[in-house]
């Protein structure tokens, strides 16, 4: 393990100063969309919200408008419409899509309608944060319009999976935690694994997450998602077994980096690199995660896959292995969806 664990340091230390240049390419490219110009008269139908209080969603830098998904899909909005959003200091965002995900490319601008939002979130994907972007404040309001309807339907047909949170619906704990082993180019095996959280259980996958990890001997956990502050509250409120991991995290072997996803950001490089620093400082094996293990996840465990000398395919097929496990996505089982989703991330 020691000079598994060496051969990984000494290729992670090498390329360090690469990653974070390579990372910062692209900084604060702002979306085509997201310009201050005057209203076009392109609504087809005059389905529109009217003012809506705009709500700074602080973890990944979105807008919330106050009214329930639910709520807007009963005014006739519908996944796969393209609208208009004006808000009342002037910004507009012509022609985006509304999707129930993440679908559109790095640094477009949406409304997703995720599941389990408390609101519709207009954001830009993998972007800035459009609260700051805008020069949104508190009492600002937020309208949406009917641009054309079902503009994107097709796309939103061919990525808009959801998946349960059930593991009866899954073929094993493996597949239901997202958990497995990183592989590609020279990375040794069984040194690094990646998963859903193992403490975090909004998707109640957190205890098969944490109980894999153990199993395989994870001595250090990588945590992109959480603060400090939030795997605290995890431990308060928990209604399962957490000792394994706030014994790592007492231990200081827990590192929470608090990231967002827009993985062109300054911010991001940077806590990224101190995060696989700080790793490598310890024993493995070692552990990534963020919530679902999918976006933030994938992006660290491609890099690290790339460090190794993993060819293109190969860190596709590790990425698409999480879409298989959550939606049943895979080139043999769907290959029309899977396409579309290589093609969009």
């Amino acid at each position: 393990m020691q000079k598994l664990q060496k051969r990984f340091t000494s290729v992670l230390s090498m390329f360090m100063v690469l990653v974070l240049s390579f990372m910062l390419v692209g900084c604060n490219v702002a979306p085509s969309q997201q310009e201050n110009k005057p209203a076009e008269q392109t609504q087809q139908t005059e389905l529109t919200t009217g003012a809506l209080a705009a709500i700074h969603e602080t973890k990944f830098g979105g807008v919330y408008l106050d009214i329930t998904i639910e709520d807007f899909n009963k005014m006739g909005f519908e996944f796969g419409d393209s609208v208009d959003v004006t808000f009342s200091n002037g910004y507009k965002l012509t022609d985006i899509p509304y999707y129930n995900g993440y679908y559109t490319k790095t640094g477009e601008a949406l409304i997703s309608g995720y599941p389990r939002y408390p609101h519709i979130d207009v954001c830009v994907n993998n972007g800035d944060p459009l609260w700051e972007t805008a020069g949104l404040k508190e009492g600002d309001t937020g309208t949406v319009t009917l641009h054309e309807k079902q503009k994107y339907a097709t796309i939103q047909q061919a990525l808009g999976a959801t998946y349960t949170n059930n593991r009866s619906d899954y073929a094993s704990d493996e597949v239901f935690a997202n958990f497995r082993a990183m592989k590609g180019g020279n990375m040794a095996e069984n040194v690094m694994y990646r998963s859903a959280s193992p403490i975090d259980n909004q998707n109640n996958r957190a205890p098969y997450a944490a109980e894999l990890a153990q199993k395989c001997g994870v001595q250090y956990i990588l945590d992109l998602a959480d603060s400090n502050e939030e795997i605290e509250g995890y431990y308060q409120k928990a209604d399962y077994g957490v000792s394994w991991h706030k014994g790592l995290y007492e231990a200081g072997d827990v590192t929470a980096l608090d990231m967002s996803v827009n993985y062109r950001s300054k911010k991001y490089a940077e806590r990224l690199v101190a995060g696989l620093r700080e790793m490598i400082k310890h024993e493995g094996p070692y552990l990534t995660h963020c919530t679902e293990g999918k976006d933030r996840t994938g992006f660290t465990c491609a890099l690290l896959e790339g460090l190794c000398g993993a060819s293109y395919e190969e860190m596709r097929d590790d990425y698409m292995t999480t879409y298989d496990n959550y939606y049943g996505i895979s080139e043999k089982n769907d290959k029309a969806r899977y396409d579309a989703v290589v093609d969009v991330k």
